[in-house]
Parts: structure tokens; C-alpha cells; sequence
């Protein structure tokens, strides 16, 4: 024999008020980081997939300066045919490097010493501010701006020495097609510089939104990542130079 039960109903669920009678706000997803929109990832999700990316793309950086380091190890051993005497001869000709170079190797360390002033500033603005560490407008990373200026200026001026430094060689009679030890020079420099304005770039990027007042999370993770890249830089230059003084 069927029964019936009778029907119950549940009521809508209702978000309580408090004593003034104002419900309490609904957060969406997680915490923006500074992002401006709901349900993004928060800064520290952001930085950390940042940094792999980073991580990623010097990568291929490092295999590049990898494959020279070998091809410049073996190329100083290997002899070559004389088309005059058809001989097997060493055409390796020691180059002493410019002394200009060592005054490079001060300025970019002293702009990687800015660079990670200005980024130690950005946390630490991000970090002593009042509410969320990094919603948007809470600090406009004033403070770091002279240090990034400082490090583009520097880097301008490694530049500038690298320029001079190979004007310098060219004076001597070292051209890059002069010898297999002047090309190497001139390869492992250029490809250097060209990287470092590539970091130039990042800073312009960098400083550029700041400017325009973007959200502080995106700019403290563009100063964050740029500073990595630039010491990087700093270290690759210094195993360059390394690498030409005393791998012989």
C-alpha cells in the first residue's frame, strides 16, 4: 500500500547582515594580486609562473653561449690548411683584450647593484602597505624609480664602453674576419650586447608602467623578473670575459 509524505520546502539561502543591516562582501575566486579583475590569480601565482617563464626563455640563452664556449675551446686547437704552402698550420693568433673591458665589468656590476635596490624597494613597498599587499594604487613605486633610471643609464654606458672596446680592436688591426680568435671576440661580446638591450627594453618596459599607473602588481612582478634577467646578464659577462682571458 503506497504512503505519502507530505512535501517539505527549503527555503532559499540567505546571507546574513550585520548590524547595520550591510551583507557582507562576496569575494569571486581568489585574491586579484592587483590584477583589477575578479577570479585572476593573486601576485604570488603571477610571479611564480613569471619566473618560469623566465626561466624558460634563458634557457636556449645558455645553451647559445654553451655551444660558442665549445666551438671556441676547439677551434683554438685545431689547425688549418695554408693555401700558400698547403701545410697544416695554427692560426690562432692571441688578441690581448682592451683594458676598457675591465672598467665594463665595474659599471655592470654596479648597475646590477642598482637593479636589485630597485627591486628590493618594490617588495618592500608592497609589503609595508596597509591593506592587500598588492591591490592597485596602494603604492606607485616613487622610490624605485631613481634605481631603475640608474640601471638603464648604466647600461647605456656598458654599451657605449662595449662600442669603444671594439672600435679599440679594430684600431689594432683586429677585424672580425681578421682571425678566428678576433671573431670569436667580436661574436661573444655582440651576442652579449644584444641580449643586454634586451633587458634595456625591459626596464623601458618597466619604468614605462609605472608611469601609466598600472596595477602594482604587474609593475613589482616586470621589475622583479627584469632584475633576474639583468643579473643573468651580469654573470654571463662576467664568465665571457673569463672565458677570453684565460681559456687558452
Amino acid at each position: 500500500m503506497a504512503t505519502f509524505s507530505p512535501t517539505a520546502s527549503v527555503d532559499s539561502p540567505t546571507v546574513a547582515r550585520d548590524d547595520h543591516g550591510i551583507v557582507p562582501p562576496v569575494r569571486r575566486g581568489g585574491d586579484d594580486g592587483g590584477s583589477g579583475r575578479p577570479g585572476s590569480p593573486d601576485y604570488r601565482t603571477r610571479l611564480r609562473r613569471a619566473r618560469l617563464g623566465l626561466l624558460v626563455a634563458l634557457t636556449p640563452v645558455l645553451m647559445l653561449f654553451v655551444s660558442f664556449t665549445s666551438a671556441y675551446v676547439v677551434r683554438q686547437g685545431l689547425p688549418t690548411l695554408d693555401p700558400h704552402t698547403n701545410q697544416m698550420v695554427r692560426d690562432w693568433i692571441p688578441i690581448k683584450l682592451p683594458n676598457l673591458l675591465l672598467a665594463n665589468t665595474c659599471v655592470l656590476l654596479l648597475s646590477a647593484v642598482s637593479m636589485e635596490l630597485a627591486r628590493r624597494q618594490m617588495r618592500c613597498e608592497a609589503a609595508h602597505s596597509p591593506a592587500a599587499p598588492l591591490a592597485a594604487g596602494l603604492f606607485n613605486g616613487e622610490e624605485a624609480m631613481p634605481w631603475l633610471t640608474l640601471t638603464i643609464l648604466l647600461g647605456i654606458c656598458f654599451l657605449t664602453g662595449q662600442w669603444l672596446a671594439w672600435r679599440e680592436l679594430a684600431g689594432r688591426g683586429f677585424y672580425v674576419a681578421t682571425s678566428p680568435s678576433s671573431s670569436f671576440i667580436y661574436l661573444l661580446t655582440g651576442a652579449h650586447a644584444i641580449h643586454l638591450m634586451g633587458g634595456i627594453l625591459a626596464l623601458l618596459v618597466a619604468g614605462g608602467a609605472a608611469l601609466l599607473q598600472r596595477p602594482a602588481g604587474t609593475r613589482s612582478i616586470l621589475v622583479d623578473v627584469t632584475a633576474w634577467y639583468w643579473h643573468f646578464m651580469a654573470f654571463l659577462w662576467i664568465y665571457i670575459l673569463c672565458l677570453l682571458e684565460f681559456a687558452h
